[in-house]
C-alpha cells in the first residue's frame, strides 16, 4: 500500500529533520539514506513544490525541512509525492452494486483509517520515537466484532 516514492520520501524528510535545520546537499541524502540519486533528484522536487522542503543553490546549497518537523505530518508527506487513491467504482464491476459496493466500502474504510493515521502523526513525533496517537505499550486491540454464524 506503501509506494516506492513514498518511503523514499518519508526516508529523505527523516533524513533532514534529523538535522535539526540544518542544510544537506542531495548527496548527503542520498547516502544516509540509501535512495538513488536519481529518484532522489525527483522526490525532492516534489517535496519543495509542496513546499515541505526548501532548496539553497550555491557552494553552502542543499535541502532543509520548510517548517519544523513537528508541524509536518506523515500525510502531508505522503499527499505531496504519492497521494493515496481510492476506488473510483465497485472494484467487482457489478451492476447490481448502485451507489458503494460492499468491496469499495472496505477499501475506503481502510484508506480512511490510514489517512487518519499519517494526518495524526507528525515527522517530530517519529523522529523522537513518540506516537501522539495512542502509546504502543499500553493500547489494546479493539474487541474483534460480534458474528453471528449462519447454518449451512
Amino acid at each position: 500500500m506503501i509506494s516506492q516514492t513514498i518511503e523514499y520520501a518519508l526516508r529523505a524528510m527523516s533524513s533532514l529533520a534529523s538535522l535539526r535545520g540544518v542544510a544537506s546537499t542531495s548527496e548527503a541524502i542520498a547516502t544516509a539514506t540509501s535512495i538513488p540519486r536519481a529518484y532522489l533528484s525527483k522526490v525532492m522536487r516534489d517535496l519543495v513544490r509542496a513546499e515541505l522542503v526548501r532548496s539553497f543553490r550555491g557552494p553552502h546549497g542543499g535541502f532543509k525541512l520548510a517548517r519544523e518537523a513537528d508541524a509536518i505530518t506523515l500525510l502531508d508527506i505522503v499527499n505531496a509525492v504519492d497521494p493515496i487513491r481510492r476506488a473510483a467504482g465497485c472494484p467487482l464491476e457489478d451492476p447490481l452494486h448502485s451507489g458503494r459496493c460492499p468491496l469499495r466500502r472496505c477499501l475506503d474504510d481502510a484508506v480512511e483509517l490510514m489517512e487518519d493515521r499519517l494526518r495524526s502523526t507528525s515527522l517530530g513525533s517519529v523522529l523522537s520515537g513518540l506516537d501522539r496517537t495512542r502509546d504502543h505499550r499500553t493500547h489494546k486491540a479493539p474487541p474483534a466484532p460480534h458474528r453471528v454464524k449462519r447454518s449451512a
